[in-house]
């Protein structure tokens, strides 16, 4: 393995441990509840649960576990967007110019 790569493999460990970098903006997922199985979308701060609990109360056992489990990652809303140095970082994540 070439120096350039480990030194990768070290920086991903370390930010591994730093969750403040981390920060969801949107996402889905499949949540196999105690019946069923529910699609489960957060996007810039807002739940939505497939589930008939979320459809009345706008909340649900599905999105208060991703909540404990994401905590602090989960931007608050429109109004947390990156500041442009991060924005440069995150569209460069897949391309050559990683650092």
């Amino acid at each position: 393995m070439d120096s350039g790569m480990i030194s990768k493999i070290q920086k991903a460990k370390r930010y591994a441990q730093e969750r403040e970098r981390i920060r969801f903006v949107g996402f889905e997922v499949s949540f196999r509840g105690d019946h069923n199985a529910y699609t489960v979308s957060y996007n810039r701060g807002q739940w939505h649960c497939g589930c008939h609990f979320f459809a009345r109360r706008g909340i649900c056992s599905h999105t208060m576990a991703l909540e404990r489990v994401l905590g602090e990652m989960l931007t608050s809303g429109p109004e947390t967007a990156a500041p442009s140095s991060e924005a440069e970082d995150t569209q460069n994540v897949a391309g050559p110019a990683c650092t």
